[in-house]
């Protein structure tokens, strides 16, 4: 069985990882912060912005901020060629 994660990176996803900043329903003057990480696709980012339009539907706290960190994990692989082996005692 491969990995979802694995699949998606192959694909051109990459780890997304939102700093959600939120009021609280219960307490409006005060800040909460939500951390949501899944592999989105940049610079669109639409996994992100469906969560978020969920967040505006369904959830109370109202946005205050969202910052985005993305990081695309496979990448083209870097290598050298070996020669010789020197054996170390």
């Amino acid at each position: 069985m491969i990995d979802r994660a694995f699949i998606a990176q192959l694909n051109g996803y990459g780890l997304t990882t939102a700093e959600i900043h939120y009021y609280r329903p219960d307490a409006p003057s005060l800040l909460q912060l939500f951390l949501w990480q899944e592999y989105d696709l940049a610079p669109d980012f639409p996994v992100l912005f469906d969560f978020l339009d969920f967040w505006r539907r369904e959830i109370e706290g109202a946005l205050h901020s969202v910052r985005i960190a993305h990081k695309d994990l496979i990448g083209p692989a870097q290598w050298r060629a070996v020669r010789e082996i020197i054996p170390l005692q």
